[in-house]
């Protein structure tokens, strides 16, 4: 028997799906935030996929030092793009980031 809900034994299963190759630490630190009160409203795939890009940008790339030297969210996101689809390719995902910016 899996712990946990039902909509977290969902999120597991899609980050598995989603990023096959993620670290154990790296996947811990997704679904808490997958599992953050402002994404409970979203489907789990969603959740996990906006979860799954902000730890990326924050944890794996300089886009909070960029955001602190004066760039703007978009400038910088732009910037740290490149770095964040290294990052999933390696975890075995599928989807990149490109320009998509709404994942937070």
């Amino acid at each position: 028997m899996a712990a946990g809900t039902r909509r977290q034994q969902e999120m597991r299963k899609a980050l598995r799906e989603m990023a096959p190759r993620i670290p154990m630490l790296d996947a811990g630190a997704v679904l808490d935030l997958a599992l953050a009160g402002h994404l409970r409203h979203l489907p789990v795939s969603i959740a996990v996929w906006q979860a799954l890009a902000s730890h990326v940008r924050h944890s794996h790339t300089d886009y909070d030092a960029l955001l602190d030297e004066g760039y703007d969210r978009d400038a910088a996101r732009f910037f740290v793009a490149g770095a964040m689809d290294a990052i999933l390719a390696d975890w075995g995902c599928a989807r990149r980031i490109g320009t998509d910016t709404d994942a937070d």
